[in-house]
């Protein structure tokens, strides 16, 4: 069965007030993440791909070794980042739940010190990719990053929060200042609720 563009969860001009316009919304989810969509579909079909989950295909295709991933895993991965980065955020300001903040200041030292090291881990990414809040292997929550379409799922790893930093994400609303994007994502755009569901 094919995968299809999920809708936003809210309006598409929802989080203006916030910072992500109206415009930016309409090109990187209707047009940059319904690409991924119409190309992922178009890769795996008639392969041994056909009919699994995006997890199992992501995981499959993946290659530590490789200098460039396959074409199947570059768009169903970044289909997969997608879904998860619009229910990352939210219009209005989030309250985080106490049991994530615990858990900040558990692994970072402090809040503040967690958004530094996600916003450093972003802006630090050279080209196209994202930054994560994981919760690794052993348990312990860390910042990484990745390029391109590469996502914590690759390494074992469970995805508590991502902000892509592809240029498509900020250029409309931010220009070329990255690290103002990420500033302003960790400030008010972030569902942290969404983000301690999934701890």
């Amino acid at each position: 069965m094919a995968f299809t563009l999920p809708d936003l969860p809210y309006a598409h001009d929802a989080l203006a007030d916030a910072g992500m316009s109206k415009e930016t919304l309409e090109y990187h989810h209707d047009l940059h993440h319904n690409a991924y969509v119409t190309n992922g579909n178009k890769a795996i079909e008639g392969t041994e791909w056909d009919g699994k989950t995006l997890e199992e295909i992501i995981v499959g295709t993946y290659d530590a070794n490789a200098v460039a991933q396959s074409g199947i895993f570059n768009n169903i991965s970044q289909l997969w980042n997608h879904n998860q980065f619009w229910e990352m955020m939210g219009p209005g300001k989030s309250t985080m739940p106490s049991e994530l903040e615990a858990a900040l200041k558990d692994s970072f030292g402090s809040v503040d010190k967690f958004k530094e090291d996600f916003a450093a881990a972003g802006a630090g990414q050279f080209g196209s990719g994202w930054c994560w809040l994981v919760k690794d292997t052993d348990g312990e929550l860390k910042v990484t990053k990745t390029e391109n379409g590469v996502n914590p799922l690759c390494f074992g790893q469970t995805a508590l929060l991502g902000c892509d930093v592809w240029e498509h994400s900020y250029y409309i609303d931010f220009r070329n200042a990255r690290p103002k994007y990420l500033t302003n994502f960790m400030d008010n755009l972030v569902n942290w609720e969404n983000v301690a569901s999934r701890m």
